[in-house]
């Protein structure tokens, strides 16, 4: 009787996951920029469910929620906005050096350069 029950709960849990998955998207945006007038050279952007959920840019070089669930659900984390300020930071040479690279190879030293990247993670979630 108690396999029965154990296999009883274990396929409820199962139908109900199969009614209760949802689908959300993650999706970062990265842009290096070069000659735009009052627009910083490095931002990154990231969304769920095409919701804006944190930024970072080169002008404040801190990455910051712009939800006010994230900072419920990073509480339990206190060092999780460090950490991300420092992907932020760390990622800022790489593109940087992208457009110093478009600009070689296009043989120009000035004007205005953007380059955007995105990265996008879609999946099923329970």
């Amino acid at each position: 009787m108690v396999l029965q029950t154990a296999l009883y709960h274990l396929i409820i849990k199962w139908i109900f996951s199969l009614f209760l998955t949802v689908i959300h998207s993650l999706k970062y945006f990265y842009t290096a920029s070069s000659g735009v007038p009052n627009f910083p050279e490095y931002v990154s952007v990231g969304l769920v469910d095409e919701v804006q959920i944190s930024h970072c840019d080169s002008n404040t070089n801190r990455n910051v929620p712009k939800q006010d669930w994230m900072n419920k659900v990073t509480a339990d984390d206190p060092q999780y906005w460090d950490r991300q300020t420092q992907i932020c930071v760390g990622n800022q040479p790489s593109f940087k050096a992208s457009i110093g690279i478009v600009k070689q190879r296009f043989n120009q030293s000035g004007g205005l350069f953007m380059f955007n990247f995105l990265l996008k993670y879609g999946g099923i979630y329970s």
